[in-house]
């Protein structure tokens, strides 16, 4: 499956729009990222734990999009756009979003 940002492939026309797909995901920080990332604030340095988090969560949104264009026989799916929002009480939790438009090429 061809996953891009770009509305064409480069010589790939496309035979068929078959509508927007979208994944989401949302997730919680637990107690011990959030105290590890509160340290990491007054020292200084990156929260390892949280950008974990957040790549294994685009990775999921992304895949549920995937998954969700083959359901309709789509080869590709153009123009990705990912999100990422925090909801909750107090922002608590992450909501990672992937949509795109999913095609058949010729």
């Amino acid at each position: 499956m061809l996953v891009t940002t770009t509305a064409m492939l480069d010589g790939r026309p496309i035979a068929d729009y078959l509508g927007v797909v979208t994944g989401e995901v949302i997730v919680g920080a637990n107690i011990f990222k959030d105290l590890f990332a509160s340290i990491r604030d007054i020292v200084g340095g990156r929260s390892g734990a949280y950008e974990g988090t957040l790549r294994d969560a685009r990775q999921t949104a992304l895949a549920e999009m995937e998954a969700e264009a083959r359901r309709l026989g789509a080869d590709a799916v153009i123009g990705v756009d990912l999100d990422y929002e925090t909801v909750g009480q107090g922002g608590s939790m992450l909501m990672v979003t992937a949509t795109g438009t999913a095609v058949r090429l010729a």
